[in-house]
């Protein structure tokens, strides 16, 4: 059961052209999970089930953000092999942020996203 709280940040809406492309690209490289809302426009709940949103159409996409928000993966390396196979780019390689394990990609749309991994623990 999601957390309810003040503060807590709990929807998102991510510009798209085609939803049924992007709602394809979340669920294959992150695990969201895909839903049609009552008004039949497709949303999602990422893998956690804390945080939904939906894709909207007539909005720029994120190309250039000022807020980047990362998303936290198992692998890295496994997540962007699997965002180039399915129409995202990495726009920013791992390694530009050391210590922290990220890079920053783009989605099908051009929505720049970073990834996050968690570090090995000693």
């Amino acid at each position: 059961m999601p957390t309810n709280m003040n503060g807590k940040i709990c929807y998102l809406e991510l510009p798209s052209n085609d939803s049924s492309r992007s709602s394809v690209f979340y669920q294959t490289i992150f695990g969201w999970n895909i839903r049609k809302r009552g008004d039949g426009a497709l949303a999602f709940d990422d893998a956690t089930g804390e945080v939904s949103g939906a894709w909207v159409k007539g909005r720029k996409p994120a190309t250039d953000p000022a807020v980047i928000i990362y998303i936290m993966v198992d692998s890295l390396e496994n997540t962007i092999m699997l965002i180039e196979k399915h129409g995202g780019k990495i726009v920013q390689p791992p390694g530009m942020d050391v210590p922290e394990l990220t890079a920053r990609f783009s989605d099908p749309d051009g929505n720049v996203f970073g990834l996050y991994q968690e570090p090995a623990k000693k």
